[in-house]
């Protein structure tokens, strides 16, 4: 296990209207602690933790789980006709596990919890069939979403625990433009926090898409992230309640630019501003907020490494020098899993 001491400054901003109300941001931990959970030959962009498990979906059709306490483990491998698919999109519900590939043809798998029941529950072709993310509201009512294949981003949901899922008309969805797509590069496209959904697009537009009632009608909202070209916008997005948001992403390809590659919402994604520019990281795949930090310290990773701020992204910090990670998530506010090229890894934080 590799302990790395991390030196934050302390910053104090003022927050309300009053010059003698100040709100003080304060780090809520001083050092990172990491050991390794997985090494395989893998790529992993589909996370999430489940109890004392950390299960996972990604390239050559694997998926599994690694146990948090020291206990046993799950690998599968999924083939379809000698084809591997590559996974970028996992969920749960109470009592199974949910992977999805992206590409053609894209393919949701239904995976007992124990791990002995696999059956595949949605298939979808086409020459722009590509799903990006997925998520459960609640044991019943499910999402997932992806690139437009008939000018609209491509919605599947399930109102039945996963047994079965329907695609909804462009008739519902807001229309999308002209190289407007998603990027299914740490499962966090979209978000969901009791009845409210909100999907992110990137490249020659990147918007917001806002549900307040599990997908039944929709909003779009602009954002000032940078945008315009095929591999830029916003490539992760978390909410901490139904009020602050927050998206990172950039420009794939000048993935050093660490400017108009950071937002900020505090009503709900209707408005967005840009934070932290020209400072921390460049190109980033994941976002997630600390869990019980009030909606103020967030941690990312991507090619810059994993980073940190205190202060709703207005300063950032690194904490680790992986550049190789793409998705993460917390089983506690001092406890991150993180996942990409070859690896599963824990960050302690202390």
């Amino acid at each position: 296990m590799k302990k790395y001491f991390i030196v934050i400054a302390m910053l104090a901003l003022l927050s309300c209207k009053k010059e003698d109300e100040k709100t003080v941001y304060k780090p809520s931990f001083a050092t990172v602690e990491v050991d390794t959970l997985l090494q395989d030959k893998i790529s992993i962009r589909a996370l999430l933790t489940d109890g004392d498990k950390a299960w996972y979906a990604g390239s050559e059709g694997k998926y599994g789980y690694v146990s948090l306490s020291g206990g046993k483990s799950l690998n599968g491998v999924v083939a379809k006709d000698s084809v591997l698919p590559e996974f970028r999109s996992i969920a749960q519900n109470k009592s199974d596990i949910f992977i999805l590939n992206a590409g053609t043809p894209a393919m949701l798998y239904k995976i007992s919890k124990d791990g002995r029941a696999v059956r595949k529950v949605y298939t979808e072709s086409g020459e722009k069939v590509f799903y990006d993310s997925m998520q459960f509201y609640n044991d019943t009512d499910g999402i997932a979403m992806g690139d437009p294949t008939d000018g609209c981003l491509s919605v599947i949901v399930t109102e039945d625990g996963g047994g079965n899922w329907h695609k909804v008309s462009c008739d519902v969805l807001p229309e999308t433009t002209e190289g407007e797509a998603a990027f299914a590069a740490s499962n966090t496209n979209l978000v969901v926090k009791g009845n409210n959904t909100w999907m992110v697009s990137g490249g020659k537009k990147s918007r917001v898409f806002y549900s307040a009632d599990k997908g039944k009608s929709w909003k779009v909202y602009n954002t000032p992230i940078v945008q315009g070209s095929e591999m830029t916008g916003i490539f992760s997005a978390d909410f901490y309640d139904d009020k602050i948001g927050f998206a990172v992403g950039g420009d794939y390809e000048t993935p050093d630019k660490n400017f108009g590659n950071k937002i900020l919402t505090v009503n709900g994604g209707k408005d967005w501003q840009l934070v932290g520019d020209g400072t921390g990281f460049g190109y980033a795949s994941c976002v997630q907020f600390v869990p019980q930090s009030n909606g103020n310290e967030l941690i990312t990773c991507g090619s810059s490494g994993v980073f940190y701020s205190f202060d709703r992204g207005n300063t950032w910090k690194k904490i680790h020098d992986d550049k190789t990670l793409h998705t993460l998530r917390f089983t506690d506010n001092k406890t991150v899993i993180a996942a990409g090229q070859g690896k599963i890894i824990r960050l302690n934080l202390e």
